[in-house]
């Protein structure tokens, strides 16, 4: 019997999140699911994580609209998956218990059967609730731990982070590598330790923006990960993930079936071709992308062998298995790696929005460099945590106020203060108590149980604004704000 591996498709989720600020609108990516609905994915991530922020706020589409279209293209939810940031459910601080109960039923009834769930801590508190209401309305949760480096993320935490995990149910767990931090020497240690002690299947999520997401991947087929995440080109590579065109070569030399369907992945490489020129203007700030269509005749398959050869020596060769991938990706013509994201550690989702929010904030291009050596200062103050949706933020706004002040911490922002308080959870690393009394004053309250818990209800209280006529409005009004009010108020 052969072997086989799942690839999942991220395109028309962390693919444009990463490449083009989450800016394709629900008519493009329209465009392109029909044509790899039946190409041969195990999932296709669509919904969740930026798209409901970025629709609202720049595109203009009803999030909800959009996940309803996806589902009635595919016939049913089972293959569609949604990006939740567990308490915080797609949006940047801790919810009630409540308003997340309401929207995770209410996503999984308009068409997401499947959640991803993290937390940017890693505090398994915060994802305590949202697992729990996923399974009870029907749904599957595929946990994801969030991948940093640090002197307290060794291979023993994930490990016992996994266990803990599947202590709560879930169906899948996912690596999360949102910045392509997973060293392979790292890699060959932790990969074989979570496939022998994770008992449901595992997924490998990790982006090219250091230039060793595909080694990472054959690895994880070596060891016998079972799912991997890549997207079809122009939106994979650079700060998104690794090229499916690319992968599924790789696959094959491996002896893997994959059971793809290539003429349908080319096919729609030629859409988001089209779909890439239309978005130019929201991503010409945001690096170098391919020029010409990659297609799988294009992969060169020598170099793709020696790769795979060195990945399969018993002690894997892994200097130059990088140096042969990079290669390829270069001969591609995909973005160039960037070795430093290992120190700054910025993720993938953030890199394409890292300039504007800098520029927007004062920042030149000058200093920046002083801002990127600043983020790993400020992320060790917080306790190592890991940058991610919303914590990198936070971390490099703080960073930014740092260097603009020139005096660190002369401005510390409310969500900073936030970390510092336990309102987001607890970090990994212990937070320095003198540090945190210069920041908040002493006497300050420090959360200490599941931050949720201090929460009040919202959905009790009656909301009467003309422009919400649905509870899926209310929904968009109660977690994003003014932003879904404008939104709802121009509809």
């Amino acid at each position: 019997m052969s072997k086989k591996v799942q690839f999942n498709d991220l395109t028309l989720r962390d693919g444009h999140q990463s490449c083009a600020a989450t800016r394709m609108t629900t008519e493009q990516c329209m465009r392109v699911l029909p044509i790899i609905k039946d190409a041969g994915y195990s999932m296709f991530e669509l919904w969740g994580g930026a798209t409901l922020d970025a629709a609202i706020r720049f595109t203009h589409d009803d999030p909800w609209e959009r996940l309803e279209a996806f589902y009635k293209e595919l016939g049913s939810g089972e293959k569609i998956q949604s990006l939740l940031r567990g308490q915080n459910l797609f949006a940047y601080n801790p919810y009630p218990d409540d308003l997340l109960d309401a929207f995770i039923r209410q996503s999984i009834e308009s068409g997401s059967k499947n959640m991803r769930i993290f937390d940017a801590l890693n505090d398994i508190r915060n994802l305590h609730m949202a697992i729990l209401i996923t399974k009870a309305y029907g749904g599957k949760v595929e946990a994801a731990m969030s991948y940093t480096t640090s002197p307290v993320h060794t291979t023993d935490y994930f490990i016992d982070y996994g266990k803990r995990l599947l202590n709560e149910g879930v169906d899948r767990i996912a690596i999360k590598d949102m910045a392509g931090l997973l060293h392979p020497q790292d890699a060959v240690k932790l990969l074989p330790a979570l496939r022998k002690e994770i008992n449901v299947p595992i997924v490998l999520h990790t982006h090219t923006t250091t230039g060793v997401a595909p080694v990472n991947i054959a690895l994880g087929m070596k060891y016998g990960i079972d799912m991997f995440d890549t997207c079809i080109s122009p939106f994979a590579g650079g700060p998104s993930h690794s090229p499916i065109e690319l992968m599924a070569v790789v696959a094959e030399r491996m002896g893997f079936e994959h059971g793809l369907n290539k003429d349908a992945i080319t096919r729609a490489q030629t859409e988001l071709r089209v779909i890439f020129e239309e978005l130019k203007g929201s991503i010409s700030s945001f690096g170098k992308f391919r020029k010409r269509p990659v297609h799988f005749d294009d992969i060169p398959v020598d170099k793709v062998d020696k790769m795979v050869e060195a990945i399969m020596k018993d002690e894997e060769d892994l200097d130059t298995a990088i140096k042969i991938s990079r290669e390829i990706m270069d001969e591609l013509d995909y973005p160039g790696f960037d070795d430093s994201i290992f120190i700054t550690q910025i993720p993938g989702g953030m890199i394409s929005n890292l300039q504007s929010q800098m520029k927007a904030m004062g920042v030149g291009d000058e200093m920046m460099g002083d801002v990127l050596k600043e983020i790993p200062r400020v992320r060790a103050d917080v306790g190592y945590v890991p940058l991610v949706t919303p914590t990198s933020q936070i971390v490099g706004s703080q960073a930014a106020y740092n260097v603009m002040a020139g005096d660190r911490y002369a401005f510390t922002s409310n969500e900073f203060r936030m970390i510092l308080r336990g309102e987001f959870g607890k970090t990994p690393g212990p937070i320095d108590e003198a540090f945190r009394d210069k920041i908040l004053g002493e006497g300050e309250e420090i959360k200490k149980y599941r931050p949720a818990s201090y929460l009040m209800p919202v959905l009790e209280d009656k909301v009467d604004l003309p422009f919400i006529k649905s509870k899926k409005d209310l929904l968009l009004h109660h977690v994003f704000g003014n932003a879904a009010d404008d939104f709802l108020k121009s509809r």
